[in-house]
């Protein structure tokens, strides 16, 4: 009894008896509510509209990156002996990524809510600013398995921090290392493309001896298709704003964006289909 009563006691710091923690101070919404400064003079209406939902993107890749860290780590540590949950847990997270990933692809909804006559208000102000500077979204490219080194190069008007955030994705596993890792620690041979691609058409000819790895196969897949989604809503929504008009980074706008259709995270999980 003597412990029920100090149990009771000590829930009433979930009430507001105490004042230590309030809504807002825990999400720092003073700090975050004063984020959004428009450029424009006079203020154009649909700027903050613009600020908001870029932020808003960056908040979902700051999640992502977070995710996505856990799934590979948990890929790298998982050995023979006790692969089980912790392949539970990446394909658990991958599916949380799945589903940040399809609402990324619904923002753009939002944004086209804007006219292009109200974007043009004020997009003259956003110059050099240019959504290809998004370093957490480049980080997100590097720590799937696209790196491609040039791309820090390119960069201009990051922070150190940042070039060594860049630079760090670039050498540490990736989340297609993490899926080879689990692979070789399932006895199938990892010492080729070839080798894997054999590996995974074992594990998807044989499901019910590697449910775990195709499972995770078709996740990482999944992921790899959803952020393609999300790049071929953006260029479809460049075009619908500015047309055939540059960047406002210096870049050739939509021809870019377009270019960038094609790129796939694990090329080798899309041939595997030719395979089957």
């Amino acid at each position: 009894m003597e412990a029920t009563d100090q149990n009771t006691e000590s829930f009433v710091s979930f009430g507001e008896d105490g004042a230590l923690l309030t809504y807002g101070s825990y999400l720092r919404l003073a700090d975050l509510l004063d984020a959004q400064h428009l450029e424009s003079d006079p203020p154009a209406h649909d700027e903050l509209l613009f600020i908001t939902i870029h932020q808003v993107y960056e908040l979902w890749f700051k999640q992502l990156l977070h995710e996505a860290e856990s799934v590979r780590d948990a890929l790298m540590a998982t050995d023979a002996a006790s692969g089980g949950r912790d392949l539970w847990f990446a394909r658990h997270l991958l599916t949380r990524i799945h589903v940040i990933e399809r609402v990324l692809v619904q923002q753009v909804d939002v944004l086209e809510t804007m006219t292009p006559q109200d974007f043009l208000e004020f997009r003259q102000r956003l110059a050099p600013a240019s959504g290809f500077q998004s370093v957490q979204f480049r980080e997100l490219e590097f720590l799937s398995g696209a790196k491609d080194a040039t791309y820090v190069d390119r960069f201009k008007g990051i922070t150190d921090v940042e070039n060594a955030r860049l630079a760090r994705r670039l050498e540490e596993p990736s989340l297609w290392d993490g899926f080879v890792h689990v692979l070789g620690q399932a006895g199938l041979d990892t010492s080729s493309d070839e080798a894997i691609t054999a590996s995974v058409r074992t594990a998807a000819h044989d499901r019910s001896s590697y449910a775990d790895l195709w499972g995770l196969a078709e996740a990482l897949l999944q992921h790899d298709e959803l952020a393609a989604a999300w790049r071929g809503r953006h260029v479809v929504m460049v075009e619908r704003m500015i047309g055939g008009k540059g960047g406002t980074g210096g870049s050739s706008g939509a021809d870019y964006l377009r270019s960038r259709l094609a790129m796939k995270y694990y090329p080798l999980l899309w041939d595997l289909r030719s395979a089957l």
